[in-house]
């Protein structure tokens, strides 16, 4: 039989195990998560109000739930202490699967932005998502204005739970901590702002479109913004997608009354290029007006415009992590593969694979992860006369028991899930996520 660990049990972790028995009558897979909980980002990333979304949890929980595949969450992996080592996880299966996705984020590279209230979009995505390495870093406390520094989806969701009300939030999953502090906040000014033009922004426009409908909250757009992007005064060459965009924003800028309690400015042809402080923490973001330079991008004009914020979020993309034992190319933040083999140097030696985002990059929406794990799952089936070759043992769990590892398995997530609807009813809600590693280990090993 031949036995696949699958590091990561988000979207490109449970679509590799669900290729893998899919395409192999026999295979038996191990899915092992650092955390207590699968999912990844479907839990941690998808927006408490995004229940369509995440609903998606519901078609991992499917392959999760298959008799040849198991769930191991709490499984450490890496060279770090409490962490298993990745040389010892290959002795214990046939083949190795890193879905490890790309968990840090990218810098703006300007002065300023170490300054308390300056954030990354997933440090404070993380908070409202409970995620137990999260901080409560007290993010829009005594904040008036906030700048959202990117125009993608992140962005936009960011901007959205800003702006929602408790009357939105409370029925979602959100953490109680988070939920008090959004319902306290003084934040009336959002602007998202983007380096390029509108035609260029990478949200989508049902994302783009969702802003409109808060509750006494106004989304404005400035018409000279949009008047700087040609490809906005005729959308029609362009397409689909940011076509309607394009048409969306038009119409936002010809509306707007003022009456409203909050404001989410949607800004273009602006480039940060310094976090100013105010009494030792953020205050303001000075930006530099930028024009299109005829060649798809943007350029420098010389003047600037400062925006008033004491929260400052960047959102400019997510990007991979090393892991010791793997090969890493620091310029893509990827493993280097050959469709989906780890190339150790010019080779790749059978055992070790990536799907997701540590392959590719972070790029594409959770369906991209579907035939990108295919195409990793067909490369290891087609190694697998020369993986059967290695001895492993019967049964990975208690080899990694006996290393110290005691793995949550979906009993224990089960648990979790009980613990989590008994909290929410205690605060006549939904459900509720437990929010800390104790809460949630507690839960997994006193319920299981």
């Amino acid at each position: 039989m031949l036995r696949v660990a699958v590091v990561g049990s988000g979207p490109s972790g449970c679509y590799t195990a669900q290729n893998l028995v899919q395409l192999d009558p026999t295979v038996a897979v191990d899915v092992l998560d650092r955390l207590p909980c699968p999912y990844g980002l479907v839990r941690y990333g998808v927006a408490p109000d995004h229940e369509k979304i995440k609903s998606l949890q519901g078609n991992l929980r499917t392959v999760l739930e298959h008799e040849r595949v198991r769930f191991l969450g709490g499984v450490r992996i890496g060279g770090g202490p409490g962490e298993l080592p990745v040389e010892r996880l290959r002795e214990l299966y046939h083949a190795v699967v890193f879905c490890v996705g790309a968990a840090g984020d990218r810098r703006l590279g300007i002065p300023g932005e170490e300054l308390p209230g300056s954030w990354s979009a997933t440090e404070f995505v993380s908070w409202y998502s409970a995620h137990p390495d999260a901080i409560d870093a007290g993010f829009v406390r005594d904040a008036r204005s906030a700048v959202v520094i990117g125009v993608g989806n992140v962005a936009v969701d960011v901007a959205r739970m800003l702006a929602r009300g408790v009357a939105e939030l409370s029925p979602t999953d959100m953490p109680q901590a988070a939920l008090t502090a959004l319902a306290a906040s003084r934040i009336r000014e959002v602007h998202v702002v983007g380096r390029r033009g509108p035609s260029q922004a990478r949200f989508t426009t049902r994302e783009l479109r969702e802003l409109t409908t808060l509750p006494d909250t106004e989304v404005r757009v400035d018409p000279a913004e949009l008047a700087l992007d040609p490809d906005c005064a005729d959308p029609s060459a362009l397409p689909t997608a940011q076509r309607r965009n394009v048409e969306v924003l038009r119409g936002l800028a010809e509306g707007g009354t003022g009456g409203a309690e909050r404001r989410i400015w949607l800004r273009f042809f602006l480039r940060p290029v310094e976090l100013l402080a105010d009494g030792g923490r953020v205050g303001a973001v000075r930006f530099e007006r930028t024009e299109p330079d005829g060649q798809g991008g943007v350029r420098g004009t010389g003047r600037y415009e400062t925006l008033d914020a004491q929260l400052v979020l960047r959102s400019v993309g997510y990007r991979g992590l090393p892991l010791t034992g793997l090969p890493f190319d620091a310029a893509t933040g990827t493993v280097p593969h050959a469709a989906g083999r780890v190339l150790h140097g010019r080779a790749s030696g059978p055992g070790d694979y990536v799907a997701g985002w540590i392959k590719r990059g972070p790029t594409g929406v959770i369906g991209t992860n579907r035939p990108d794990a295919k195409e990793t799952v067909t490369s290891l089936l087609a190694d697998a006369p020369t993986l059967l070759g290695r001895t492993v043992p019967e049964d990975p769990v208690v080899a990694l028991r006996a290393l110290g590892v005691r793995p949550v398995e979906w009993p224990g997530w089960q648990a979790i899930e009980r613990a989590e609807a008994a909290l929410g009813a205690r605060l006549g809600r939904g459900v509720v996520k437990l929010a800390d590693w104790d809460a949630l280990l507690t839960a997994a090993h006193s319920g299981a």
